[in-house]
């Protein structure tokens, strides 16, 4: 077994779902959009190593991406559905390249695989936040990410909503192989094209530029791909616009 604490909501037992959640968030804020699509599917989202209720994880090897797409994958028994917000959208996709049969539909909200489209001013803030880490400021360097890719005020945070987060800044730096220089080859010749599953990439109108590149990207070489915004939504927009996002995801679903 993966291990992972897995959340799930009650659905239609003949259509599963699997739904990965963001860097420094958990898989709780999946229940609105689940319930929402109760009808159609039933969802699963398991906490990501490192976050929520499942065990931290042991500094590798393998790399942070590379574990949680392990656990991941130990999780997947038959065809599903994937669906995956931010960090979690890279490993579904991840996932979809390496073993498309088991994919049936592709939801993508905001992925960040930066390594798609690199931007000078994400790289910046990335730089940025790498050298408050790397100088023994995690409280800081977790603030500027969440400022950016959190859509958290920090200040409003509790003292242990502060202490997980700023823990929780060394995933995000494990990552940067994988998410800035595709350290996974997620990006291969041939990789996204043998993706035959229908793909829905889901971005918030407000999100950071490099959303839109990224997903421009990706959508230029899936063969069978649909891009939708969401207005007034930025980048946390599961937990911001559920309802909206389940849509979505409910019409991408119906295309399986």
């Amino acid at each position: 077994m993966s291990g992972l604490h897995l959340r799930r909501w009650p659905g239609n037992e003949d259509r599963p779902v699997l739904a990965l959640h963001c860097m420094m968030g958990n898989a709780s804020y999946w229940g609105p959009i689940a319930r929402d699509l109760r009808a159609s599917v039933r969802i699963e989202a398991p906490d990501l190593p490192g976050h929520g209720q499942s065990p931290d994880w042991d500094g590798g090897p393998p790399d942070y991406h590379t574990a949680v797409t392990r656990a991941v994958a130990e999780l997947i028994t038959r065809p599903l559905d994937l669906i995956g917000h931010s960090m979690g959208a890279t490993v579904a996709l991840r996932i979809a390249v390496a073993a498309p049969e088991a994919v049936r539909s592709l939801t993508l909200i905001e992925p960040v695989l930066f390594a798609a489209a690199p931007d000078a001013a994400n790289d910046r803030l990335l730089d940025r936040i790498g050298a408050r880490f790397a100088a023994g400021e995690a409280a800081e360097a977790a603030r500027d990410f969440l400022a950016i890719w959190g859509g958290v005020d920090w200040e409003s945070q509790t003292e242990a909503g502060k202490a997980r987060l700023t823990r929780q800044i060394r995933l995000v730096q494990a990552s940067n192989e994988a998410l800035r220089r595709d350290s996974a080859h997620i990006l291969r010749d041939g990789g996204l094209e043998a993706i035959d599953a229908p793909v829905l990439i889901v971005m918030g109108a407000e999100s950071p530029p490099v959303i839109p590149a990224i997903a421009d990207a990706l959508a230029a070489r899936l063969p069978d791909v649909g891009r939708a915004r969401v207005p007034g939504a930025g980048h946390m927009l599961p937990i911001t616009h559920p309802h909206q996002v389940a849509e979505l995801i409910g019409l991408n679903l119906q295309r399986a």
